[in-house]
């Protein structure tokens, strides 16, 4: 979820797969084309309308936007978000679009499909526009001899949406290493809020909390590391590669780990393991054979396929472990017309 995306994702909040959803107004052609012209006229960032958005998503679904914009920096971003809450838009911000699911109806109101990557070394700090990936940051930070995130070579989305779901990998996450994040307001104010303002618990901060379509968007990051030697930490990020290669279904569409871990007791994956669901089917879409806890498009499946397997997987789980596993990925945009299986 993730720009300040998710991978996600966006910062929108999080439903649970089978909560009802807050659907927003869709722009009407003539709303799109006019908002269109005054962003190119006033901003100077092209726009398209009905912007299909699969191809921006890591699990290759999702229907259209009504009005799609890229930003390539923080002025481009913060302008596009002021420019949509001073009309009343209904804004989502797409990053790398992991940990995310868009629904087959696509986004209603204005997408801004963040691309700012700027990125600065400050002493022992990466400071990190929010658009860019996490694993360049990784790699960034082993250029400069500092090391804390290397964990972030196993994050495919971006700074702006590892802070918004306080990302994670390999026994570290965000919080450990976060100084603080830059963060526009609803009002378009920018407050720059540290781990404990931003609350950050496991796979969670508090601008999940804020209302979908009027997100609190991250504009940059910054981030404490250490010095230690280069070599030592391509090392490490060469074992981070080599782990995710053996136990992740890399080369197929995925949004990333279905669910979030339990607390206590095994993890997601393991649980769905033992009820032998791996290569379980919904339409296109399956439960991976490599890795339990991931969903594959391995058919040209559609989201509610997706959606559909998610809850399906849950259900059973729920039945026979007698736990209800929370989604980690973000069910998004227009899921009106979506009807769970029977």
């Amino acid at each position: 979820m993730n720009g300040s995306v998710p991978e996600a994702a966006a910062p929108m909040s999080v439903p649970e797969a089978t909560a009802p959803l807050t659907v927003h107004r869709r722009l009407t052609q003539e709303e799109a084309l006019r908002l269109g012209s005054d962003i190119q006229r006033r901003i100077g960032v092209k726009t398209s309308r009905q912007e299909p958005l699969a191809r921006f998503t890591t699990m290759r679904v999702g229907g259209r936007a009504d009005l799609f914009a890229e930003v390539h920096n923080l002025f481009e971003l913060r302008a596009l978000v002021r420019f949509a809450r001073q009309r009343d838009v209904p804004l989502f911000i797409l990053g790398r679009g992991s940990d995310l699911v868009i629904s087959d109806g696509g986004v209603p109101g204005l997408v801004i499909h963040n691309r700012a990557q700027g990125a600065r070394i400050d002493g022992e700090r990466l400071i990190a526009d929010s658009g860019l990936p996490m694993a360049k940051a990784a790699t960034i930070s082993k250029d400069a001899g500092l090391s804390g995130l290397e964990f972030g070579l196993a994050i495919p989305g971006t700074a702006g949406g590892a802070v918004w779901a306080n990302a994670g990998a390999h026994e570290a996450d965000v919080r450990s290493v976060l100084v603080s994040a830059s963060v526009m307001r609803l009002d378009g104010s920018e407050v720059v809020l540290d781990p404990g303002g931003l609350a950050l618990s496991y796979r969670h901060s508090i601008l999940k909390d804020v209302e979908p379509g009027a997100p609190e968007v991250v504009t940059s990051a910054t981030f404490r590391l250490e010095p230690a030697d280069p070599g030592v930490i391509a090392e490490r990020l060469d074992e981070i590669r080599r782990w995710r290669q053996a136990h992740q279904p890399l080369g197929m569409p995925s949004a990333g780990s279905v669910f979030r871990n339990p607390a206590q007791g095994p993890s997601a994956g393991e649980l769905i393991d033992r009820l032998g669901l791996k290569g379980r089917r919904i339409g296109g879409a399956s439960v991976s054979e490599k890795h339990a806890n991931f969903i594959v498009n391995d058919q040209k499946g559609s989201a509610s396929d997706v959606r559909r397997l998610t809850e399906e997987v849950q259900a059973i789980v729920r039945r026979e472990h007698g736990m209800e596993l929370q989604p980690e990925i973000v069910f998004a945009g227009d899921w009106s017309g979506w009807e769970p299986a029977a």
